[in-house]
């Protein structure tokens, strides 16, 4: 006995444009949160390697389980979903949503739904669902999340009350009390307690810094420094979580002394070399102390997920794709699910508007695809099984907090100095700028002056380094003698902490004795390992810096080529050319053989 299908198709006008809806519309695990839909769960039947994975949930007393197709989605205009049901009133549901932008810069949405009913009763039942509670629910998020990304609030309304834990709220009180105490952050920590006070659990358990800075319109440095102070008060634990470079989902640890540099994604496959540069976040949740966060699952393909995914389409063997594409210029990969490599895509003004690619059972073609922003792309899959295509950005989020960024934190080491690596694990920080430094003259120094005195001298050195060093947004590393090793994410901060430190040592205030630091830079890839029981650094970059070191005169700054490179490097240079000299160096290094470098030192 056959039963109809049911076609729903609801629309509205919102103020808001596709770009800015697109985050909140496409995450649909947290759709499915915030319109009531329970928490899924993966069946025992899913294979190791199936691309369509099988999931249920319970609601009402009924079990529902199904098989999902991957999401198909094309940003900001399009997503969709196929699922095939084997137990529950439906034998088949396909959503397709659609955002097209309107002249006035607001979006016309479309949810449509077409469903195949399992039996008349149950065509009955979800067409009373669909009249009288689903298309309310759905309106009310649609409309919070015009609001939300139009900026008019800060929060969306949760279908469940926040619970805290017994004493959790007054715990809450005493500890925001101890961080309005924490000078530089007191504008901040009013805002910060209302996101802990008022955010669903969906929310909070996974906190990133980075993006709670740009909803504020805040330094992302003073958001992440709060967090790593709230964590050290104990209002909140961080989570070190682990990145696949393809779907870019993870496993969280508690400590890096649970992280070792080879890792494995069952989703993908695939094992890969992990490295703090892109494939370790440090994300936060509440401490279970003041509200436990339960972390449940609403939907396992939304496209949100993988926001550095632009498309990705489902495309049948021996079938053909055509696909309007809007991209933001730049670097891309064209790839297969199970299929080895990609064809890697560059998008500029000057490439091509209309344009062919082939997917044949050899693989990928090797040339590289030019295109322009606005381009029909014809995706074609000549091999003999469907595959899922998927064209992603090469670029990072810059909204994670990276495990390399936040070891080279000054304010990271001072909070949390027994979180280190295992002994045997080094793991790669991708580039970092390198600083050593060492007082000229500090033998004669302690013969004229007398220990005692020397030594105060010498721990006044270090004050004035760390602070100018942290100010630039670096950490002391460690001293060696009177010698200091620092390190920077970019070249610039460690140019401008060093020559302001040079200047407060020497030209001192309350009648101290004037210091002359020597100095070295250089910036390259490098390794974290653990030393001493400290986060430490290894390689030829950190060599090569202290080699600099060597170099420098006493007041001035020897850098590599490297530095001189960089682009807010060379700008620094052409503004400064009044107040700072630079001059060209060339000479051989302890340990790099014959090879002479061509180097540089800035001095007043």
């Amino acid at each position: 006995m056959n039963t109809k299908s049911l076609h729903y198709t609801w629309e509205w006008q919102l103020a808001s444009s596709p770009e800015s809806l697109w985050p909140w519309v496409s995450d649909t695990n947290r759709f499915n949160f915030l319109v009531g839909l329970p928490g899924v769960e993966p069946t025992s039947s899913n294979g190791s390697d199936e691309s369509n994975k099988r999931w249920r949930f319970k609601m009402k007393g009924v079990e529902i389980e199904w098989e999902e197709n991957p999401f198909e989605w094309i940003f900001p205009r399009r997503f969709g979903v196929v699922r095939r049901y084997s137990k529950g009133p439906m034998t088949q549901l396909k959503v397709l949503v659609e955002l097209d932008p309107q002249l006035n810069g607001g979006t016309h949405l479309k949810y449509g739904m077409w469903i195949e009913a399992r039996s008349f009763i149950a065509q009955a039942f979800i067409s009373l669902q669909m009249r009288y509670l689903t298309f309310k629910k759905f309106s009310q998020v649609i409309h919070q999340y015009d609001l939300r990304a139009s900026r008019k609030t800060d929060f969306l309304n949760s279908p469940v009350k926040v619970k805290f834990v017994d004493g959790g709220q007054k715990r809450l009180k005493i500890l925001k009390a101890k961080l309005f105490q924490e000078k530089g952050f007191e504008s901040l920590v009013e805002r910060f307690i209302d996101v802990i006070e008022k955010s669903d659990d969906l929310s909070l358990s996974r906190i990133r810094p980075y993006t709670l800075a740009d909803d504020w319109n805040v330094p992302r440095r003073s958001v992440l420094e709060l967090c790593l102070l709230a964590t050290r008060e104990g209002l909140l634990e961080f989570q070190w979580t682990l990145l696949c470079p393809m779907c870019r989902g993870g496993k969280a640890h508690s400590s890096l002394k649970n992280i070792e540099s080879k890792a494995h994604c069952g989703g993908c496959h695939i094992d890969f070399e992990l490295n703090f540069e892109r494939l370790v976040e440090l994300t936060f949740r509440p401490n279970p102390s003041i509200r436990q966060v339960e972390t449940r699952e609403f939907c396992i393909g939304s496209p949100q997920r993988t926001p550095h995914i632009v498309a990705q389409q489902l495309i049948p063997a021996q079938e053909k794709r055509n696909l309007s594409l809007v991209l933001e210029k730049g670097r891309y990969l064209l790839r297969a699910y199970k299929v080895s490599g990609g064809q890697f895509v560059e998008v500029s003004e000057g490439g091509k508007y209309n344009i062919e690619t082939v997917l044949s059972e050899i693989g990928w073609p090797q040339e590289e695809l030019s295109l322009n922003p606005s381009v029909e792309f014809k995706m074609v899959n000549q091999t003999r099984q469907e595959k899922l295509f998927v064209l992603e950005r090469l670029a990072w989020t810059d909204q994670a907090a990276t495990a390399a960024e936040v070891i080279s934190l000054q304010k990271f080491r001072d909070l949390f100095s027994k979180e280190v690596l295992r002994p045997d694990q080094q793991i790669s920080v991708g580039s970092l700028t390198i600083l050593f430094t060492d007082l000229k003259s500090s033998t004669q120094l302690y013969r004229e002056v007398g220990d005692a005195s020397a030594f105060g001298l010498v721990m006044n050195h270090f004050d004035v380094l760390k602070e100018a060093i942290a100010e630039e947004g670096g950490t002391l590393v460690k001293t060696i003698g009177d010698a200091v090793m620092a390190v920077f994410r970019r070249p610039i901060g460690g140019i401008r902490a060093i020559l302001k430190a040079q200047n407060l040592l020497s030209s001192p205030s309350q009648d101290r004795q004037a210091l002359v630091l020597k100095a070295g830079l250089h910036y390259g890839p490098s390794i974290a390992v653990t030393l001493n029981e400290r986060l430490d650094y290894f390689g030829s970059t950190v060599n090569m810096a202290a080699r600099l070191e060597h170099l420098s005169l006493g007041g001035d700054v020897v850098i590599s080529q490297a530095v001189l490179s960089d682009p807010e490097v060379k700008e620094w240079v052409e503004h400064s050319k009044e107040s700072f000299h630079l001059e060209s160096i060339d000479a051989q290094l302890k340990g790099f053989g014959e090879e002479r470098f061509g180097l540089w030192r800035i001095r007043p």
